[in-house]
């Protein structure tokens, strides 16, 4: 790779690992369901005008949005009070042998030996983490971000019909539509949301505004055009920076506990995503929070 575009790479994965330590900042202050409404909301903004119109993608768009955008989302950032960054971070990498495991069903695609070992170790991993929380992290949380990685597996099969749509397309209409499910399920399942907003601070505005545009406009730019020009054999193995990030950031900046189990967890964790995602690539495009 180019110096500047392995800069650029480095870039992604860490913002994408930020984000775990950002989202928790906001969901602290703020109703967490309500605080991706408002994320969805800034992205349909910034991205719907100026993509093309998904004609005949409607429906599938839509159900995305259920999935991935409202359930996936809801679950994560709802966990995130009561479980730390760093362990968010590895746990919500289960996400990968969930795919495996769907692909496995659905397509038929034999997973082999070394993916099965991979889908083992890092459940393994995760099961660790869950097996001895430390920190400020509760176990019926893991199991939320458990919950969550499994919906974003269902939702990576469903990406799979949606060829020929480019990142932002995406991205920019299912947030269009998932913003008034996200807000319905804000107000059967939360309160607060008024004072909240009325009362937003900068430090919200900011999380807002990260999650928005670093995460998902700046950094999915920078993935598919890298994406394009390396291909995603090349790219994917970036993506096993994102939960190392994700725990560095949450011990340094959050001050949460590193201890053996994390790390061992971590170690476990990354380990067999590393296996999957090495030997069937494509299962894991879009590794993002």
């Amino acid at each position: 790779m180019k110096p500047i575009d392995l800069l650029l790479t480095l870039l992604v994965a860490v913002t994408w690992g930020l984000n775990f330590v950002i989202a928790k900042v906001g969901v602290a202050v703020m109703p967490p369901i309500f605080l991706v409404t408002l994320r969805f909301a800034l992205v349909a903004a910034l991205l719907v005008p100026f993509v093309r119109l998904p004609r005949g993608r409607f429906v599938p768009l839509f159900v995305l949005a259920m999935t991935l955008g409202t359930l996936h989302f809801s679950l994560m950032f709802s966990a995130l009070n009561a479980v730390d960054a760093s362990v968010a971070a590895v746990a919500i990498q289960s996400q990968v042998p969930f795919a495996a495991i769907l692909s496995a069903i659905l397509f038929k695609d034999p997973p082999g030996w070394r993916r099965v070992l991979g889908m083992v170790v890092a459940i393994g991993g995760v099961a660790l983490l869950a097996g001895a929380p430390s920190g400020g992290s509760e176990v019926w949380a893991i199991g939320v971000i458990v919950l969550a990685a499994m919906v974003w597996a269902v939702a990576n099969v469903q990406m799979t019909r949606l060829g020929g749509l480019d990142g932002f397309t995406i991205n920019g209409w299912m947030a269009m539509f998932a913003v008034p499910m996200q807000l319905a399920a804000s107000l059967a399942l939360e309160d607060g949301q008024w004072q909240a907003l009325t009362g937003i601070s900068w430090t919200v505005i900011g999380v807002i505004v990260y999650q928005a545009v670093m995460v998902v406009i700046l950094a999915y730019g920078i993935w598919y055009r890298m994406l394009g020009r390396y291909g995603v054999n090349q790219m994917m193995a970036f993506t096993l920076l994102v939960p190392v990030f994700g725990v560095i950031f949450g011990v340094v900046l959050l001050g949460e506990p590193f201890s053996l189990t994390l790390l061992a967890g971590a170690l476990l964790t990354i380990t067999g995503v590393g296996i999957i995602v090495l030997r069937r690539p494509r299962l894991a495009e879009r590794p993002g929070s």
